[in-house]
C-alpha cells in the first residue's frame, strides 16, 4: 500500500541484527502535486526579492515541507547508495538534515568560515557564479572520512559557483560525489558551473516588478531529463505556474 501511495516501501533485513524497516519515499503522482503546490506558493508576487531571488527562509525552516522535500531527495539518491549529505550554511541545512533523515545517513555542514572549536580544517576560495566574487568556504579534517560516498545538496542555485565550490572542497578530503540536488534552480544561465544536477523547481528570470514571477516544477518530475533540471520543455510538460 505504501508503495502505491508513492510514501516509500517496507522492506526485511535478513540476519540476526535484521528485521522489518520502512524506507520513506516520495515518488510519482504524490510528488508532483507537491511540487506544483510549492510552486505555486514561492510564485506569489510577494516572495519577490531584488536580483531575481525568491523569499524562502519561511518554508526552509517547515518541518512538514522539508520532510517531503527530504523524502523526494532520499528518492533520487537513494540508488547511489551515499554515505554522507554535505550542504553550505545557512539556508541549505533544512534541506541536508531531511534529506539525511530520509536516507538513514549523517550530514555534513560546509562552515563559511573555520571555527576554532572543531579543530584543522581545510578552507578553499572560489568564484561565486552569480556576483563573480571570490569567496571562502570550509570544512574540518574530522567530517569526513578519505573516500567518503557523498551528495551535495543545497536550497538555491543561479550559475552554480557554490556548488562547484562544495565539489572542489570534497576533492580536497578525496570523497567521491555522487550526485547534486537543488531545491530551486534558475533557468537561467542554462549553462551552470556543474556539470551534472538535478533540482525540484525552477525559476524563470523575473521582471524588476516582480509581477511576472514564473515558478515550475522541474522537468523529470514530469518524465522529461533527468538532469539539468533548468533545461528545455513544454510548459503544459512542465506545470508551469503564474501568480493569481
Amino acid at each position: 500500500m505504501l508503495d502505491d501511495l508513492g510514501q516509500g516501501f517496507v522492506e526485511t533485513v535478513p540476519g540476526a541484527a535484521g528485521g522489518v524497516r520502512y524506507v520513506p519515499e516520495l515518488t510519482g503522482l504524490e510528488a508532483r502535486e507537491f511540487a506544483l503546490k510549492l510552486a505555486a506558493e514561492l510564485a506569489q508576487e510577494k516572495r519577490y526579492l531584488p536580483g531575481g531571488f525568491v523569499y524562502l527562509t519561511d518554508l526552509l525552516f517547515n518541518p512538514a515541507l522539508m520532510e517531503n522535500i527530504g523524502r523526494i531527495f532520499a528518492t533520487r539518491f537513494r540508488p547511489l547508495k551515499p554515505e554522507w549529505v554535505v550542504t553550505v550554511e545557512t539556508k541549505g541545512i533544512p534541506v541536508a538534515l531531511f534529506t539525511a533523515r530520509a536516507l538513514g545517513v549523517s550530514a555534513v555542514i560546509i562552515r563559511r568560515e573555520s571555527r576554532v572549536t572543531e579543530g584543522p580544517a581545510v578552507s578553499i576560495n572560489y568564484l561565486s557564479g552569480s556576483t563573480r566574487h571570490i569567496q571562502t568556504m570550509s570544512l574540518p579534517r574530522r567530517a569526513l572520512p578519505p573516500g567518503a560516498r557523498v551528495v551535495l545538496v543545497d536550497d538555491f542555485m543561479r550559475a552554480g559557483g557554490t556548488a562547484r565550490g562544495m565539489m572542489d572542497l570534497m576533492a580536497e578530503f578525496g570523497a567521491t560525489v555522487l550526485g547534486i540536488g537543488m531545491l530551486v534552480t534558475m533557468q537561467e544561465p542554462e549553462t551552470k558551473l556543474v556539470p551534472d544536477y538535478f533540482s525540484l523547481l525552477v525559476l524563470k528570470e523575473a521582471p524588476e516588478t516582480g509581477q511576472k514571477l514564473v515558478v515550475r516544477p522541474a522537468a523529470w518530475l514530469e518524465g522529461g531529463k533527468n538532469n539539468h533540471a533548468g533545461g528545455d520543455c513544454g510548459s503544459s510538460q512542465c506545470g508551469e505556474v503564474d501568480p493569481v
